[in-house]
């Protein structure tokens, strides 16, 4: 299914009226079938590509539209999928059992996403240079394909969950690692943001944070209890930043 959205690029000064096209993508990881969401602008030639790892939630309209508005900017936007095109879970439980099922196997979740970057070589409009980008569950993901050496430009976590996972390092990461955090978040704290921080100036990885002053966990997602709109605004900026370094 494909539509068509039309969307002004208002961060870019100046910037035309865009046309978007974007719809559902389905392919195949292993055995199984994932749908993620593309979106592109069909006005002006790609300026790089963007993935996006969905939150414990699965693909939903918020991947959606950040897929839309990374197309309005010029980026070819894939939102890939780790849970499978017959889950859709509606309860906490239902998204705490899709997202611990690979959190406790990581081995099956590095395959999911590492054939989910490979199908971006798929998609029309797709870039060489490709930097990953992840919400909440996807700020995790993001990570874990940093350290399973993602062969990409860069990886972005906003409020992502930053352990480490026993046996984990950062020794094969191949690019820069950004991350977007508050710093009252109470699912990951500020004690493993300087954590990973440390791993990350040990490995040599460059690597770079910008903290919220008193944002909590999900301060990006529209509508939650979380949300703060300056903080929203100033991640989605440093995003934007990030990118036109890297891409």
């Amino acid at each position: 299914m494909i539509r068509t959205v039309f969307a002004a690029a208002v961060m870019l000064a100046g910037a035309a009226q865009a046309e978007i096209q974007a719809g559902y993508h389905q392919y195949t990881v292993g055995d199984r079938t994932y749908e993620g969401y593309v979106a592109t602008n069909t006005a002006i030639t790609p300026k790089g590509t963007v993935l996006i790892v969905h939150d414990w939630d699965g693909m939903t309209a918020y991947e959606e539209r950040r897929a839309e508005m990374l197309a309005a900017l010029g980026y070819t936007a894939f939102a890939i999928d780790v849970y499978g095109a017959d889950e859709d879970p509606k309860t906490v439980d239902e998204n705490r059992a899709l997202s611990g099922a690979l959190y406790g196997d990581r081995e099956e979740f590095r395959a999911r996403l590492m054939g989910s970057i490979m199908e971006a070589a798929n998609i029309a409009g797709t870039t060489d240079d490709i930097v990953i980008m992840g919400y909440c569950f996807g700020g995790a993901a993001v990570l874990e394909a940093a350290r399973a050496g993602a062969e990409l430009e860069g990886f972005v976590s906003f409020h992502g969950g930053l352990g480490t996972p026993d046996g984990q390092d950062y020794s094969a990461t191949t690019a820069p690692v950004m991350l977007f955090h508050g710093s009252a978040d109470p699912v990951s704290g500020m004690g493993e943001l300087a954590a990973l921080l440390d791993q990350l100036q040990g490995a040599g990885v460059e690597h770079g944070a910008q903290v919220f002053g008193g944002a909590r966990h999900s301060f990006t997602v529209h509508g939650s209890n979380d949300y703060d709109l300056t903080a929203d605004q100033g991640a989605w900026e440093g995003l934007l930043r990030f990118l036109d370094d890297r891409l």
